[in-house]
């Protein structure tokens, strides 16, 4: 009789991008959205039932992006643990990685909650400054770790000789199961945080590139620990397209995951975030998955193995999917992820409903239409550069529109309308640029249009894929300017002038704009390497707020000195 060889499946479920969304609320009016980890802790429950050995990972950018995670950052103790942290803890994750977004409120607050958390954070490219930064790697012994009571004996890597010091305590993790089966779990990050963050957010800290970091580690990994699966949770995305491989975007190294896929062998399973896509796909025979953001899915991958003789398992399928909430009309949040949260919740909205000012007689801040909002200049956009331009005393001002949801102010204005509209805990950044650089990043803003098939501006397509990118449009302030979309593009600036004459292009101006655009951000290249005349330390919300209580009522100023034609 032939023998039919034993086989098993590893079943792996995973969040990403939740950006603080763990009740299933949206803060800017109180409704209930079906969305966060609460609905998405009662399929995580429900698949631990199927699958008791069911690993959970949480692939990064958790720690920001809701009012609730304002509200957090601002008011938990600071020796308490992050309510947020307390619900993966309840969940039982099994590990962690960090995305840029938790650098934010800075290393006391991030560092706490690694802290706090019953699991391992992961990220081997992220090391402590002043260490080797190119991994050599050499055996090391590995050491033994029980971690919580609830789960499995964990081995967790040392740092291999001159790798560097991992900032979060360890590369990896591996994890063997009662099956015998062997895993092995690699964290990586974006190693762009630095083009982003403000630099007393990442001080001592050094960003290795993730992806010959990740192909130095998955080679150590395969030599030394010889897992069954090994898996890739990376916060960062594609560069290319899935399909072709073409080039998707300009290649900064911000996202690398196709040349992950494409350039290391030994890689199972990549799990992907940062770009807040839904996708599946198997690329050069790795399978990878991104389950979007503020938890409206997550994702779970599926392995199935085969044992081989002398007791080595092999994997012989994989299948990746995407849980979605809209999927599951009928899911109830889960109890004790909505209680946990209770007390911070009742104490959120209280704090999101103080009244902090009014907008006086018929003035209109309101939004009606943010597509509308980029043609031509809009009042509530010329606040946000009266902001700007009082707080740093630069002579210009450049802005986004940072959200789509942003609806603007009403006549009375809360703590609650500030957050929603400034989502991103960005500071202020004053340049000196020349005229010829500012003509330049018109151009580049330029590129967000071009006319659709019945002569309309529309939105150029590549700030839609691979994910909207509507905030890498800018508004400016202190010039007057026309862009022209039925020229070709970097010839679109068809009016440039300051104070009724041309810009002088040799001449240099004091520009503020927010801290990211400032590095580059959204592929404005001539800002990086200039001189700059003054970094913020307090973010962009909370400028907003100090303005609205200090100039009551607050005054609405008409402007017309841009437009968009066609």
């Amino acid at each position: 009789m032939t023998r039919i060889p034993p086989t098993t499946n590893v079943e792996f479920m995973f969040t990403s991008d939740l950006h603080g969304a763990i009740r299933p609320i949206h803060y800017n009016t109180n409704a209930y959205r079906p969305a966060g980890l609460a609905l998405l802790a009662s399929l995580i429950r429900q698949e631990g039932e199927r699958s008791p050995e069911l690993l959970l990972i949480d692939n990064g950018d958790l720690l920001q992006g809701s009012p609730l995670a304002s509200y957090a950052a601002s008011h938990i103790a600071k020796d308490g643990i992050h309510p947020f942290i307390n619900v993966l803890n309840e969940l039982g994750y099994d590990a962690a990685v960090p995305g840029n977004h938790e650098f934010n409120y800075g290393q006391e607050l991030l560092f706490g909650a690694v802290k706090s958390s019953a699991f391992p954070w992961l990220s081997a490219n992220i090391v402590m400054k002043g260490e080797q930064q190119t991994p050599e790697l050499s055996h090391k012994e590995l050491h033994a770790t029980a971690l919580t009571d609830n789960m499995h004996l964990e081995e967790l890597a040392s740092a291999p000789a001159g790798a560097g010091t991992p900032a979060f305590g360890h590369p990896y993790l591996v994890k063997t199961l009662s099956s015998g089966v062997k895993i092995a779990l690699l964290g990586a990050t974006t190693h762009y945080i630095p083009n982003w963050e403000h630099p007393k957010n990442i001080e001592g800290l050094h960003f290795l590139d993730a992806l010959e970091t990740i192909r130095a580690w998955v080679a150590y990994i395969r030599e030394y620990e010889h897992p069954d699966v090994l898996v890739v949770s990376y916060h960062g995305g594609f560069e290319c397209d899935l399909e072709t491989g073409e080039p998707a975007e300009r290649l900064t190294g911000e996202n690398q995951a196709y040349a992950i896929c494409r350039e290391i062998e030994g890689i199972d399973v990549l799990l992907t975030g940062h770009q807040h896509r839904q996708l599946t796909a198997e690329i050069h025979g790795v399978t990878v998955i991104q389950p979007g953001f503020n938890g409206s899915a997550a994702g779970h991958v599926s392995v199935q193995l085969e044992q081989l003789p002398g007791g080595k398992w092999a994997v012989t399928d994989k299948k990746a999917r995407l849980l979605l909430l809209d999927e599951h009309p009928d899911l109830k949040p889960d109890p004790l992820v909505m209680k946990l949260t209770e007390e911070l919740e009742a104490s959120a909205q209280t704090w999101l409903d103080q009244p902090i000012g009014e907008v006086a007689g018929d003035g209109d801040l309101s939004i009606a239409s943010a597509a509308q909002l980029r043609l031509q200049a809009h009042p509530f956009i010329e606040f946000v550069h009266q902001v700007q331009l009082e707080a740093t005393g630069a002579q210009l001002s450049n802005t986004a529109m940072l959200s789509e949801e942003a609806r603007g102010f009403g006549r009375q204005i809360t703590v609650r309308d500030v957050l929603s509209n400034f989502i991103y805990p960005n500071t202020l950044t004053v340049l000196e640029l020349s005229g010829a650089d500012i003509r330049e990043a018109l151009e580049q803003t330029a590129r967000y249009f071009e006319l659709d098939a019945s002569g309309k501006v529309a939105v150029n397509p590549a700030y839609m894929q691979p994910k909207p990118q509507h905030y890498n449009y800018d508004m400016w302030a202190g010039i007057e300017y026309e862009l022209d979309i039925s020229k070709t593009v970097g010839s679109r600036v068809v009016q440039l002038e300051r104070e009724g004459k041309p810009l002088e292009m040799d001449a240099t101006y004091a520009v503020v704009m927010n801290s990211y655009r400032a590095a580059g951000g959204g592929d404005y290249a001539m800002y990086p390497g200039k001189k700059v005349l003054h970094e913020g330390a307090t973010d962009m919300a909370a400028l907003v707020e100090d303005y609205i209580r200090r100039h009551q009522p607050l005054q609405v100023n008409e402007v017309h000195n841009w437009k968009v034609t066609c």
